[in-house]
């Protein structure tokens, strides 16, 4: 058994302790300087793993998608913010890790679904970077691959208003009005042509599970053009929501 097989243990009691505190200042204090809403919590799965896939506009976009839900969410974050050692560490705090953006990063991935064997939700940003304008025009497969091979739904949320709290080239975040919304969940076994892999911890050994999990091209890019979809939608109606 390789080390990305392995189940990772429970967060400790500590590791809770100090992600509720910082979540709690955080969040606190982005409701203050972007007062929003959240819609659509009902389509958040109450247990177990999932792949929450927020549009990206915006530098502040991680900050806000903590407001979603008390559970801890494990974030996958570029390595150059590791540069700071005072933001390496919160984000850490956090439930952050991060990923090499230059190439194929196996070791993310590993820690990807290590994550998602250990039935924690894990946030990926499908566009892979920041982009502007109100479209979703091209998606990553990365989320797509991981949502297929460990047999976890996607979760994709808009968050509208970003953009203008924090466009590119800002130094600093502008007090600006915010809301996300959730979209329903996009099944792991929705793409034609694929077996239904169980969820992590429900059937088997998750490590046999992987390995016998296949994941055909054509399968990947048919869940990645469902997320595309659901998560244009979800952004779409934020953005609505804002012109109410």
């Amino acid at each position: 058994m390789t080390r990305s097989d392995a189940i990772p243990p429970p967060p400790s009691r500590v590791d809770l302790v100090l992600y509720r505190i910082c979540r709690f200042l955080s969040v606190g204090a982005s409701r203050l300087y972007f007062p929003g809403t959240v819609v659509g919590r009902e389509n958040l799965p109450r247990t177990g793993a999932f792949i929450l896939a927020p549009v990206h506009r915006s530098y502040v976009d991680w900050l806000l998608v903590a407001r979603i839900t008390r559970r801890r969410l494990r974030y996958i974050v570029k390595e150059e913010v590791w540069k700071s050692k005072v933001a390496g560490r919160m984000l850490e705090v956090l439930g952050a890790f991060p990923v090499n953006r230059s190439g194929a990063d196996r070791d993310a991935l590993e820690r990807c679904q290590s994550v998602l064997a250990g039935g924690e939700p894990l946030v990926m940003f499908p566009e892979g970077t920041r982009r502007s304008g109100r479209e979703v025009t091209d998606i990553r497969d990365g989320v797509a691959y991981l949502s297929l091979r460990m047999g976890v739904p996607i979760v994709p949320v808009g968050i509208g208003g970003s953009e203008g709290a924090m466009p590119r080239g800002a130094s600093f975040p502008h007090p600006r009005r915010v809301n996300l919304v959730i979209g329903r969940p996009i099944l792991a076994n929705s793409a034609a042509g694929t077996e239904a892999v169980p969820p992590p911890g429900e059937a088997g050994d998750p490590a046999t599970t992987r390995r016998r999990a296949r994941v055909p091209r054509s399968a990947t890019t048919e869940q990645s053009a469902r997320l595309r979809t659901g998560l244009q939608d979800a952004f779409d109606a934020a953005e609505a929501s804002l012109r109410r």
